[in-house]
């Protein structure tokens, strides 16, 4: 399955350019959650991203790629993944999941995350919490070394933790990480499974998405007539959670937090390396 990828290794100072990227991406997502609110549509949800992307100075990578014609994807409840914003109009105990990307100077920043559209429910705010739980353990993992399969092995174990008699996730397969760089998608693939192959070894200079995909029932999906828009087969709702991350020889960094990953990594006792540019403002200077 993993073959021999073709693998981008960037310099830290191609680093702090998809840092640069990355802080766009962390502040449109950051926007995003913050306009959403009962009675928006997605399509004034792109609004937002696009304004704060464009005046940050940057293109979004999601406008055009294979035709797509919006800054970010806009999935409710029971859509995955990649869909398009519009018409769609959001009502209180919504699941969205926004998956936004970013070009610096070249370079690609990209990230998603999910939230409850007002109050939701319990099961609901367990699937997103669940989901960026299995983000923040794969990236925890990447620390340690070794091969890409830690990032699947990490999802798997923080999954069946929380599963329960009466609580079961489905781990999207059809639909993995990747590396990063230039482009928007490179190799590797990066798994949110187990898998007998181990994967590339972990080396400095890679930069990897990574991007768990969760549902509240069964892990099958499929593909609506827009060609675009992923949703589970059973009806169930999901999550999405997504960071970019680069491996330094000092560390990693989470290039698509405002904190570098610090808050999500404290609790596995990670300290992520922290890389100062001044580029590119945040929301929260």
């Amino acid at each position: 399955m993993f073959g021999r990828p073709h693998i981008q290794y960037k310099t830290r100072e191609q680093v702090l350019l998809m840092r640069r990227a990355g802080l766009v991406v962390a502040d449109s997502l950051a926007a995003v959650q913050q306009a959403a609110q009962p009675g928006m549509t997605t399509g004034e949800l792109d609004e937002v991203a696009s304004d704060v992307i464009i005046g940050a100075g940057a293109d979004a990578s999601f406008l055009g790629y294979e035709g797509f014609p919006a800054s970010i994807c806009t999935s409710v409840n029971d859509a995955v993944i990649h869909a398009i914003p519009g018409g769609t109009r959001l009502h209180a105990g919504d699941i969205v999941s926004i998956d936004c990307g970013a070009i610096v100077d070249g370079w690609h920043g990209d990230g998603a995350m999910s939230f409850l559209v007002g109050e939701g429910s319990a099961a609901d705010e367990c699937l997103v919490a669940t989901t960026e739980q299995a983000m923040w353990a794969a990236i925890a993992a990447l620390a340690g070394g070794g091969h890409l399969n830690v990032v699947g092995e990490a999802v798997e174990q923080v999954v069946a933790a929380a599963g329960t008699q009466e609580r079961h996730y489905g781990i999207v397969e059809d639909y993995v990480g990747h590396g990063i760089g230039t482009e928007m998608h490179q190799d590797p693939d990066v798994l949110n499974y187990r898998s007998r192959e181990r994967g590339p070894r972990l080396r400095s200079g890679m930069c990897l998405a990574i991007e768990p995909m969760l549902t509240a029932g069964r892990s099958d999906v499929c593909v609506c007539e827009d060609d675009w828009t992923v949703m589970t087969a059973d009806g169930s709702r999901a999550a999405h959670w997504e960071h970019t991350v680069a491996i330094l020889d000092d560390g990693i960094s989470v290039l698509t937090a405002h904190d570098g990953g610090v808050s999500g990594l404290a609790p596995y006792g990670v300290t992520p390396v922290q890389l100062v540019t001044g580029a590119v403002p945040t929301l929260q200077d």
